[in-house]
């Protein structure tokens, strides 16, 4: 485990790591692959075929196979042994599934189209399965967006969050015990098809997080009481790139609820700001009071900084010092809690999980936890104290991913614009914020640990000594 730093206020200079100028994207091959995988990941399960469903919101697990996102209808991905894969899509998808990348026969089943939409040519649901390869006696595993463990109470394998509709007509055709959730393929911590990324997965999360992260940077340097929140959410240049959360901005009692999207509410000098945007595979926030100093603060809470924010910035100091390939849960999780598990500091969640297209996909970082983490895990440094007081909070979210020699090798080959943003953002975090990275740690964020507690002093952070 770290050990617990010395840390303080410094006068800082933010680098200017820059933005894309170019952009990743995952290959038709690599789709292919991940079928591939998926299947022979079920059959050693004793499962036939996958069925996959999704939605605006629950995206992930369709997307990284397909690179078919649904926009704002639905969608079925039907995965058989040595058959294309079949996507059922609305009316309106089947256009959009020519930018996928992945392979498969889109279909058109309208019943997955807005309400109101034509109709015609539909075929029950149950015909189009039968003709995507699904047979009766099947044992399917059923891909939605979330699976049970043994701490959800009552759980068994046939728990499913698909619509019943769907669930209905693969039971009607599998048998009421045929078909079990198998989300876990996907998305346990320990080598679910998710949680261990591609080179190329991995670079698209970079590309996604820069532009996030600066979205923040630029309201850190440019928010101003007076203005609203929505004025200030502006600065975030928002950017219509596929987000995995609401973006959020809000000040007052508002910011202490943390999800609020902005309002034309007036942001006032002296209260609590709190702010966060997240893209696929990227999630970065940022809390703390908008004052340019702690006498701006109310009397009794002006030690906020030594009582508040330094604990938690330790915490974040040990947490990035700790993190990398081989380190099981529970170390991360105690790196954390020794320093900041005092209930005044309000650490519920866990401080640190797994992220992908999906912002939360699963978290090793638990007690007891030996779970250990891997090369090409991308993970999110996501420690949130909520004092439930007036010191109200100090909060800093950035992600992170986990490479070993031969896949920094390939990064850095296959993407040299973003590896160098990386190496410098590796070097403000060691050299300047006194952070002693293993060389493992990938960076992805443009304010990377980046804490200014006074908001309106933005050059003012938190270090190590």
């Amino acid at each position: 485990m770290a050990k617990a730093r010395n840390v303080s206020l410094i006068e800082a200079r933010l680098p200017e790591f820059g933005e894309p100028t170019v952009e990743p994207a995952i290959p038709t091959a690599v789709h292919e692959a991940r079928v591939a995988g998926a299947l022979a990941r079920a059959k050693a399960e004793g499962l036939d075929a996958l069925v996959v469903y999704g939605d605006r919101e629950h995206t992930a697990s369709m997307t990284y196979l397909s690179g078919y996102d649904p926009r704002f209808e639905e969608a079925i991905l039907i995965l058989v042994p040595g058959r294309q894969p079949t996507l059922l899509v609305g009316n309106e998808g089947i256009a959009y599934t020519t930018l996928a990348n992945g392979r498969f026969e889109a279909i058109v089943f309208p019943a997955l189209s807005l309400m109101g939409q034509p109709r015609d040519g539909m075929r029950p649901l149950a015909t189009e399965l039968r003709a995507a390869g699904l047979a009766p006696g099947m044992r399917i595993g059923s891909v939605g967006w979330k699976g049970f463990e043994a701490d959800d109470i009552g759980f068994d394998s046939y728990w499913l969050e698909i619509p019943s509709y769907l669930a209905d007509a693969l039971r009607a055709l599998s048998g009421p015990k045929g078909v079990v959730n198998a989300n876990h393929l996907f998305m346990n911590p320990r080598d679910g098809l998710r949680a261990i990324n591609e080179v190329e997965q991995l670079a698209c999360f970079e590309f996604s997080s820069t532009f996030s992260s600066q979205g923040l940077r630029n309201v850190l340097f440019n928010v101003r009481p007076g203005m609203s929140e929505l004025q200030a959410a502006r600065l975030m240049a928002i950017n219509a790139l596929p987000g995995c959360a609401y973006p959020v901005l809000s000040g007052g009692e508002r910011a202490r609820v943390g999800l609020g999207s902005p309002t034309l509410r007036p942001l006032q000098r002296g209260e609590p700001f709190f702010m966060g945007y997240g893209l696929w595979g990227s999630m970065n926030a940022r809390g703390g009071f908008l004052v340019e100093d702690e006498r701006e603060l109310p009397e009794e809470i002006r030690d906020y900084v030594p009582k508040l924010v330094a604990p938690y910035f330790r915490a974040v100091v040990a947490w990035y010092e700790t993190i990398g390939i081989g380190v099981p849960g529970r170390a991360l999780y105690d790196a954390v809690h020794t320093i900041i598990g005092d209930p005044f500091f309000g650490v519920k969640l866990n401080p640190g999980h797994l992220i992908h297209i999906d912002e939360w996909m699963h978290s090793p970082v638990k007690p007891v936890s030996e779970t250990r983490f891997r090369s090409g895990m991308a993970v999110q440094m996501d420690i949130i104290p909520a004092t439930g007081a007036e010191y109200f909070s100090s909060n800093l979210e950035d992600g992170v991913a986990l490479a070993d020699e031969p896949l920094r090798a390939a990064f850095a080959q296959l993407y040299p614009e973003a590896w160098r943003r990386i190496e410098e953002r590796r070097k403000f975090m060691i050299e300047t914020l006194g952070i002693a990275l293993k060389p493992e740690v990938l960076p992805f964020s443009n304010i990377p640990a980046y804490l200014p507690p006074f908001i309106l002093s933005p050059r003012r952070v938190m270090a190590c000594q």
